[in-house]
């Protein structure tokens, strides 16, 4: 016993002392500085700027950027589309949001359809839950109104923005979704 107390406090002097000896680290301090001594950074020149020759304007041979009569014509149609932009999407915001329109589109489901009391009749399945929307509901979160149902799908007019910031309608189908999701 007395022995493998004097191999254990011997070992652990041996780890002690090897901990205190010299590391890697010189070394790399070492390497590190003569690079620094050795690299010289690469600076591209720059080049020199162009040189900017002012023009004199010669009021004869172009159209006056001050004439009041363009900037009439550019305010003008502008009004115009954005008064029609107006008209397309006013009614949207004024009128209450139904409980459909908090979801998007793809989240919506067409699961089947019926005549109810002779009017078309859509079963709609949104997080596992089913609802009956009929021609004029609104459906997805962009103004999604239903104008059409079919026994195969429904369509809907939606009012979108296109790429220029103006709002635009745009048709969508929904197809029915026959039967649960697809096994591999």
């Amino acid at each position: 016993m007395r022995y493998h107390n004097v191999l254990i406090a011997a070992l652990a002097a041996v780890f002690i002392l090897t901990g205190c000896g010299p590391s890697g680290e010189d070394e790399l301090r070492q390497w590190m500085a003569d690079l620094r001594a050795t690299t010289k950074p690469r600076v591209t020149p720059l080049k020199e700027p162009k040189q900017f020759f002012p023009q004199d304007y010669i009021a004869d041979s172009g159209v006056d950027p001050f004439n009041s009569m363009k900037l009439t014509l550019a305010l003008r149609r502008d009004s115009a589309g954005s008064a029609a932009n107006a008209s397309l999407i006013a009614p949207e915001m004024a009128r209450r949001k139904e409980p459909l329109e908090a979801y998007p589109l793809d989240a919506v489901r067409m699961v089947g359809s019926m005549n109810k009391t002779g009017t078309p009749t859509a079963l709609v399945s949104v997080d596992k839950l089913l609802y009956q929307v009929r021609l004029g509901n609104y459906l997805g979160q962009n103004y999604g109104k239903i104008v059409g149902i079919t026994e195969t799908n429904m369509r809907l007019r939606e009012i979108v923005q296109d790429s220029s910031g103006d709002w635009v309608e745009r048709m969508t189908t929904l197809d029915l979704q026959e039967g649960n999701e697809v096994k591999k």
